[in-house]
């Protein structure tokens, strides 16, 4: 590939205008179509399309349609003093009810049923009213045919709902679908507001001057321009959440400048070293190039293990993934390149002569001289450090699974408070019931099969009377919700586990089963997904560096810090640790989320990995010992991963300010992750695990040594002289 990378690297020097055009014009192409990306965006895929709760949502929709009883739910308050029966009240809140079908044709399908007589609704006021009457509410059907739809129409009435007089609150699931999205925008906006310009200041101090600072940001903008394009053409062929667009914003901006800062720094270093720009250019693309390819490869196929996920919401988010991190890699060794070939050494333009110092190969510096600290006694630094770790994987025995709610919205949230009103006000009419769907053509059967489950344990009140399907009369179905502090899992398992008539076919259905269905289709795959992800990133980095050792013990400690990181966010958000300073309410976390985490967070370890053993075997190919090559690896890169995992913890950073708890918990994730691997994982344990391996690190068996890097030119065996590391008996 070495080859193959430098004739690229030549082609760019001699086409740098055509290939500047080229790429820039075809980005700023897809950034232009992306802009409509926010309307092709779905609200759907949280759920596993073949689990026996989406059937029986499929069934009770084909059989009785689509059911809207939850779309949306206005609560409103009795004036002081009266009751909902306040012949006044009653009447400006019906003439509100009544216009709205009317003012809104295209977006409103109906009045399900209120307090109060409507014009098209029904009327039940023991199920509509509270029982001091001082409180009702009414239920209205949303057009759409899923859930997207559904949410672009609320969302052209969200803010004419109002009735002007009467104290109303809003619930249902499509403010609180609205809600979440909508914080999900905010985030967004949040990045390219503060993360973006901190970013750039950053990169001013890394390399001292405006011009080389502009370069990754330039390459970082215009990959996220092309994402989007790409996204939205992902659209037009399968659906992509909502939620998908800011993480992979997330991850695709930081990932893109830290590839185009890993490129400018070694371009950089050939400068410094007196080669020409022709060559610098050149011997940054087959080196620096040849090492973000295979990062990006490695992170892509992080990404591609979540694909074994039946989820909508995760297969979309895996897509995304992969199209903009291939996108940042291939703008880094291409459009890049072709800057730095134009620029030459002006690329030091504007700055300071102090910040100017491009990158040490220096072993002597800071970070050569920690690794050697380090490795003089490594199994004393090597034992506390991981001890340290194993304590912080700790709390992962408390780690428990749910799914999005409103309780994801801060606690002052004004959707999340109608919600909790609604539930406390009606506790019998919560928009997640249990849902029974039964097939027979015994009209008996029914009544055996509710006597039944009426037994089962956290029921918070019995199953209603079965309804039959006006068009297909051998489907019936009935519901219930489940006790404020049930089980449900306990409930679901009774209620399938029933033993039923001949001939009958039950399905147990509602957002409890769904949950809980995803839920364990997710613990079903996740040992799937590890093997897949270690097996073939194991595969890549012994192919990059012709080692079988190496990749088992980057393995080992991406796993360590994982695990660490898992713990503390466990700690802090479920066991409710921090929940006053961050504004969140404590709660096992969304199943879905914890899947990205672990997909992303391996990725970027083994991203760090990558670059950091790069330089090391490039040292050691040159002919340094092991430990020499230890040293100078870890001071050549030390500046330039420190660098990169700043960027990286301001721009997820920026998300741990959302009011979203999903986004704080990636957030957290993220910076956490990054800490520990770039201080705790590259610059402590892969030094001592490395010096206590010794040359055994570099075993492999004769096919593979051939793909191990060589000193093909001069600048591979541009490596510091070896410094001898004293070793102690």
């Amino acid at each position: 590939m070495y080859a193959e990378l430098r004739q690229w690297g030549d082609t760019v020097v001699r086409r740098r205008y055509a290939v500047i055009v080229t790429v820039v014009a075809g980005l700023l192409a897809l950034g232009a179509y992306g802009l409509g990306l926010g309307a092709d965006l779905s609200s759907s895929g949280f759920d596993d399309p073949s689990s026996e709760g989406v059937r029986a949502a499929q069934v009770r929709d084909n059989a009785f349609g689509r059911d809207h009883s939850s779309d949306l739910l206005l609560v409103f308050r009795a004036p002081d003093g009266t009751t909902i029966d306040d012949p006044a009240f009653a009447a400006t809140v019906v003439a509100g009810l009544n216009a709205l079908p009317q003012r809104f044709p295209d977006r409103i399908d109906r009045i399900n049923g209120a307090y109060w007589p409507t014009d098209i609704g029904m009327a039940l006021p023991e199920v509509f009213g509270s029982p001091a009457r001082d409180k009702a509410f009414a239920s209205i059907a949303i057009k759409g045919l899923n859930p997207t739809e559904q949410g672009r129409n609320y969302r052209e009435i969200a803010d004419e709902l109002t009735i002007p007089g009467v104290r109303m609150e809003v619930a249902g699931g499509q403010p609180v679908a609205a809600a979440l999205n909508d914080t999900m925008v905010e985030d967004q906006r949040r990045v390219e507001l503060f993360a973006v310009p901190v970013v750039a200041v950053l990169l001013f101090f890394v390399f001292g001057g405006v011009v080389a600072a502009a370069l990754p940001l330039i390459v970082g903008g215009l990959t996220m321009l092309g994402a989007w394009g790409l996204l939205r053409l992902l659209t037009t062929v399968t659906e992509v959440n909502s939620f998908v667009s800011p993480v992979v914003s997330m991850i695709g901006l930081g990932l893109a400048i830290d590839y185009g800062l890993f490129v400018l720094s070694r371009f950089r270093e050939e400068l410094a070293e007196g080669r020409s720009v022709e060559d610098a250019v050149r011997n940054s693309v087959s080196t620096a190039g040849r090492t973000v390819l295979f990062s990006a490869l490695i992170v892509v196929v992080a990404a591609a293990g979540i694909l074994v996920f039946p989820q909508g919401l995760l297969r979309s988010f895996a897509y995304g993934a992969m199209i903009t991190i291939t996108l940042a890699a291939l703008t880094s060794i291409s459009l890049l390149p072709a800057m730095l070939a134009v620029l030459g050494r002006r690329v030091d333009r504007f700055g300071v002569d102090w910040f100017r110092k491009p990158v040490a190969r220096d072993p002597g510096n800071a970070w050569g001289r920690l690794a050697a600290a380090v490795m003089r006694r490594p199994l004393a630094v090597a034992v506390p450090v991981c001890l340290g770790l194993l304590v912080l994987i700790f709390p992962i025995q408390h780690l428990a699974f749910g799914s999005i709610n409103e309780k994801f919205l801060p606690p002052t949230h004004p959707t999340r408070l109608a919600q909790q009103h609604f539930d406390e006000s009606f506790p019998l009419r919560q928009i997640d019931p249990i849902d029974l769907v039964i097939v027979t053509f015994d009209p008996g059967t029914a009544d055996v099969v509710r006597a039944d489950a009426n037994r089962a344990p956290g029921l918070a009140a019995p199953f209603a009377e079965p309804m039959r399907s006006p068009f297909q009369p051998q489907v019936l179905t009935t519901g219930t919700v489940l006790a404020e502090a049930a089980d449900a899992e306990a409930t679901i398992e009774y209620l399938r586990s029933m033993p039923l008539p001949p001939g009958t076919t039950l399905l147990v259905g509602g957002q409890p089963a769904v949950e809980k269905d995803s839920i364990d289709a997710l613990v079903t795959r996740m040992p799937l997904m590890i093997a897949f992800v270690f097996l073939a990133s194991t595969l890549l980095l012994a192919l990059t560096f012709g080692s079988v050792v190496l990749p088992l013990k980057a393995a080992a400690l991406n796993l360590l810090g994982l695990g660490a990181t898992l713990g503390v966010l466990t700690w802090v958000f479920i066991e409710g640790h921090g929940a006053g300073m961050f504004g969140f309410t404590p709660q096992p976390v969304m199943a879905l989320v914890l899947v990205i985490i672990v997909s992303v967070i391996y990725g970027l370890s083994t991203d760090y990995e990558v670059f950091l053993l790069s330089r090391i075997v490039e040292a050691r190919a040159a002919g340094a010992s092991t430990t020499e090559a230890v040293r100078a690896g870890v001071a050549g890169t030390g500046r330039i991963i420190t660098a990169a995992a700043l960027i990286l913890l301001v721009v997820t950073g920026a998300f741990a300010l959302s009011e979203l708890l999903m986004m704080q918990y990636i957030a957290f994730g993220m910076v956490t992750a990054l800490l520990i691997d770039a201080t705790v994982l590259r610059l402590v344990l892969v030094p001592a695990s490395m010096r206590l391996l010794g040359d055994a690190c570099w075993w492999a068996p004769g096919w593979l040594v051939r793909h191990r890097p060589r000193p093909e030119s001069d600048s591979a065996t541009s490596v510091p002289a070896p410094v001898v590391v004293r070793e102690r008996d």
